[in-house]
């Protein structure tokens, strides 16, 4: 008797008992095949599945990814066959011809196979995956970005307009195209460039590609404007959003998995003159949960911070720009106090990255379920730590700051220059001056700053004027080596590689307290923080100067504007 797919993963070890018991479950409800039950849910993978599926109908796993086929294997079926029937070639053994398919139960294929080629053939099975890959890798990409557009290859740039219907209106049509195998190309250079954020800018008679490495944009080699259509379009398939939209913004989520590694890319499409704009961020799982040591903290402030952090209630905020590392270091910050012993919610627009035995919310605007509908909701849970990705109104700002005064300790962020202005943003807010002064209990201002590269990099001596410039002089290079950036292949030329951040802490004194009660400008907050002892965030990227990590120039691109 036949084992069930369920005893087959329980015997290898790739479920337990009870995530059968809630697939069988989920199985009734959506009326779906138990092995899509064990994937929607994140039991198991899609690869675990397929081979739970050989095993029970006894056929052999093929992993195409692994293995190159020969171009007279990829000629025995026809390119419209093999995407009709969604079947890869893999083995012959004299007229039995071996394809690869995912669905072992799809017999009237089989049939029509044996038919269409005149010679018997049998199956093994494969991810859907990565049939689909092969399908791209043999099959659509035989003409190169010309082949893109079929028929249209020979038209010029002016006849193919932006968002054509037969891309935007038809699923079918982008997933054919070869434009499949150039956005996956775009995604893995990007990957393998160390990029943060994907740009796909159109212009007039051009489409840009962008990669931001390090904090800084560089222009990418970019496709023909003819691919624009197709490339958006293949997006927004990608990331579940309308199709037939093109006016208004949208927003949405890849998964995907590229050379064995899960990465997540936030999406952004803003409507331009000359098409639509893309924004992909890109969230990889392996790089994004780090531990404190690791942000670049110095001694003083990391001892600092790990005391903050404990203490029972209060609101700690995390202040910077977009893109500054806030929710990197608050994720650092709850990795660090998740115990089984304390409860901890978030809420978070949208979720960057599961953490293990923290309950997270996400923010869903369409239904109504925004920052503040969630905290009023995460009170009655009875968390011991709460995390609000951002602070951005009055309503939001008021709960968090009634869940600091009852015994709650708060996480949250703030778009401010730097720490000390943060206190003024909430009043300004409407927040009573009261309730700021007695809730807040620490704020940290940050920045991103480029590493040197630690191949190239090479000893020099600056000028009086680089070293006025952050406030140094040539007295404080005593005993000291510092470096500026050279370039060798594995920055690219660029001399840097990495990024770690620069902080300024600002941990609430009865003075300050005071200053903020009283309503008092940033300008006397910051003053006053300095004197108690707050390192600002130049002077902690001179720190980092001197111990030979970064150049004068970085710290002055990136904190200048923070210190003024």
């Amino acid at each position: 008797m036949k084992k069930k797919i369920g005893e087959i993963l329980l015997a290898r070890g790739a479920v337990t008992e009870e995530q059968v018991t809630k697939a069988l479950d989920y199985q009734r409800a959506n009326t779906c095949k138990i092995g899509e039950a064990f994937v929607r849910l994140g039991h198991c993978s899609q690869e675990d599945v397929t081979r739970a599926l050989a095993n029970h109908f006894q056929l052999k796993f093929v992993n195409l990814s692994k293995h190159t086929l020969p171009q007279e294997l990829i000629d025995k079926v026809p390119k419209d066959v093999a995407l009709e029937h969604k079947i890869i070639p893999v083995a012959q053994q004299g007229r039995k011809l071996f394809i690869a398919m995912s669905d072992p139960l799809d017999f009237f294929t089989l049939d029509n196979l044996r038919f269409i080629l005149g010679t018997e053939v049998d199956c093994v099975l494969a991810t859907p995956e990565g049939v689909e890959e092969a399908l791209d890798e043999y099959y659509r990409l035989a003409g190169g970005y010309d082949s893109v557009l079929g028929e249209d290859a020979a038209e010029s740039e002016e006849d193919v307009e932006f968002g054509r219907s037969e891309y935007a209106g038809d699923d079918s049509e982008a997933n054919d195209a070869p434009v499949i195998k150039l956005v996956q190309m775009i995604i893995a250079n990007a990957l393998k460039e160390r990029a943060s954020d994907i740009h796909i800018e159109p212009f007039e008679k051009t489409l840009q590609v962008r990669y931001r490495v390090d904090g800084v944009c560089k222009i990418m080699d970019s496709p023909p404007k003819k691919l624009q259509g197709p490339m958006i379009s293949r997006i927004k398939i990608m990331s579940s959003m309308d199709m037939a939209e093109k006016r208004r913004p949208q927003d949405g989520r890849i998964k995907l998995k590229l050379h064995g590694r899960e990465i997540d890319l936030r999406v952004s499409i803003l409507p331009s003159v000359h098409g639509e704009s893309i924004v992909m961020r890109i969230l990889d799982k392996e790089q994004g949960l780090v531990d404190l040591p690791v942000l670049g903290f110095h001694e003083t402030d990391l001892n600092r911070f790990n005391r903050i952090i404990k203490r029972p209630n209060g609101i700690f905020l995390v202040t910077g720009p977009t893109g500054s590392g806030k929710t990197t270091t608050l994720y650092a910050a709850l990795k660090a106090l998740n115990r089984p012993d304390v409860k901890i919610i978030t809420a978070e627009n949208p979720i960057e990255y599961n953490l293990t035995g923290i309950n997270q919310a996400e923010v869903r605007h369409e239904i109504g379920l925004d920052f503040t509908r969630i905290l009023r909701a995460m009170m009655r849970q009875a968390p011991n730590i709460i995390l609000v990705g951002e602070i951005r109104d009055r309503e939001t700002a008021d709960i968090a700051i009634q869940a600091a005064l009852t015994g709650h300790l708060v996480f949250s962020t703030l778009h401010t220059n730097d720490a000390p202005s943060a206190l003024t943003r909430l009043v300004d807010m409407g927040v009573k001056p009261f309730l700021v002064a007695s809730a807040v209990m620490a704020i940290m201002g940050q920045r991103l700053i480029r590493r040197l590269c630690p191949e190239c990099k090479e000893a020099y001596e600056p000028s009086d004027v680089e070293l006025r410039g952050v406030g140094l002089s040539q007295s404080d290079l005593a005993g000291r080596t510092v470096y500026r950036p050279t370039g060798c292949d594995k920055c690219n030329g660029g001399g840097y590689k990495g990024r770690q951040g620069v902080y300024e802490l600002l941990e609430m004194s009865s003075d300050l307290r005071d200053l903020t009660f009283n309503k008092k400008p940033t300008k006397d907050l910051r003053v006053k923080a300095i004197s108690e002892g707050m390192t600002t965030l130049q002077k902690d990227g001179v720190r980092k100067f001197l111990g030979g990590m970064t150049t004068i120039e970085e710290i002055l691109r990136v904190t200048h504007a923070a210190d003024l």
